[in-house]
């Protein structure tokens, strides 16, 4: 069986939605560009497929539209929508199709755009209108809304495991810091690609704070005051953005130059009231799957949807916090959701040879009680 290999991993610095400097920046474009940047100096005759994560754009394939766009007309192109999770979703189906040998060169990722969006209303008739629809991520009910993960993912989520509001605000202020940190020591730079907007030049992730301190944090309303005890807020949420992530998946018989090495992935499902706590099953299902131990591993991320989250995969999997998110997550460089597994990873595999190597894991929750994780392993130089 083939290895799938990482052969290139870039992404766009992460966008403040509707306010920030990808507002006018669509989904097309951003395909465009990330989809380029990561075939960049591979031949174009030996990609496959292209691959990409995608929400909210009203059901195209914007992987074919980004492979034409990008100058790879000859590459089919395939939509893949595991809520949160799509970037990292599409990742694993490139790496499962090399594994099975279908495939030896793939474009992976995602693509979030959550400032162009279609939100217009659209006309059902002569004189009647509907207004913007949004599918469910799961049949709705009280304790777990459909549309307002507030409750079913941040705040269900705090309750089960015992997270208090002062822990999810020192949690956010922890990332809001190491994101910071990353920017200020040029960590990023290898990884992200600029991209030119309407705005100028976007080159540096723009949704971290450094001003944000635990006392402003302590200040901010919650969301839903009508619930008693309730502790969820803007500041240990995530926020919503713009951004897309891709990287070149290839079998490693074609002998490219290697970052890092897929082995091995899961993705579980939960009763949606769990959603939060997905990301505990995954883990422990893919760290099996790739016949690792959960100690050899050397950093992890755990998306921050909600501080909540990573908070109860750590206390559940006795994790080191220390190795979690040492470069921020969703609290601080946002969470543009069909892009987030993506970035995850690529964040992961610069990070990992950054320090000489290691294995890593990335997990995240998803919408509808979904939960996924990929354990890649840079070798040392």
């Amino acid at each position: 069986m083939p290895e799938a290999v990482i052969v290139s991993a870039t992404r766009t610095p992460i966008g403040t939605a509707r306010k920030g400097t990808l507002r006018d920046t669509d989904a097309f474009e951003l395909a465009r560009h990330i989809v380029g940047a990561a075939a960049e100096g591979l031949d174009p005759d030996r990609i496959d497929d292209v691959v990409l994560g995608e929400g909210r754009y009203g059901g195209g394939v914007l992987a074919r539209h980004g492979a034409i766009t990008a100058g790879l007309t000859g590459v089919p192109g395939l939509a893949q929508n595991r809520h949160c999770a799509a970037g990292m979703s599409a990742v694993q189906t490139a790496a499962a199709s090399i594994r099975a040998g279908m495939d030896e060169l793939v474009i992976a990722g995602g693509v979030n755009s959550d400032s162009t969006a279609p939100r217009a209303r659209f006309r059902t008739g002569p004189d009647t209108w509907a207004d913007p629809w949004t599918s469910p991520s799961h049949p709705d009910r009280p304790d777990a809304p459909a549309m307002d993960m507030s409750i079913t993912v941040g705040w269900n989520t705090a309750v089960k495991a015992g997270i208090s509001r002062e822990e999810m605000d020192a949690w956010a202020l922890r990332s809001h810091r190491n994101a910071i940190a990353a920017i200020d020591e040029g960590r990023f730079k290898e990884e992200i690609v600029p991209i030119q907007t309407p705005h100028g030049l976007f080159d540096t992730d723009e949704h971290p704070r450094r001003d944000t301190n635990l006392e402003r944090l302590a200040s901010l309303k919650v969301l839903h005051p009508e619930i008693e005890g309730f502790s969820i807020t803007a500041g240990n949420a995530s926020g919503a953005n713009d951004g897309a992530a891709a990287l070149a998946v290839a079998s490693d018989r074609l002998g490219l130059p290697a970052l890092g090495v897929i082995r091995g992935w899961a993705s579980v499902g939960v009763d949606p009231y769990d959603t939060g706590l997905a990301p505990i099953q995954a883990i422990t299902k893919a760290v099996a799957r790739a016949g690792v131990s959960l100690s050899d591993v050397s950093l992890i991320e755990i998306n921050e949807a909600f501080a909540s989250v990573p908070l109860a995969t750590i206390a559940a999997l006795d994790l080191d916090a220390d190795r979690v998110n040492f470069s921020g997550s969703g609290c601080s460089l946002g969470h543009p959701v069909a892009a987030t597994g993506a970035r995850m990873i690529v964040t992961l595999v610069h990070e990992l040879r950054r320090r000489g190597g290691g294995l890593g894991i990335a997990a995240l929750c998803a919408g509808g009680g979904m939960g996924s994780a990929t354990v890649i392993e840079v070798p040392a130089p």
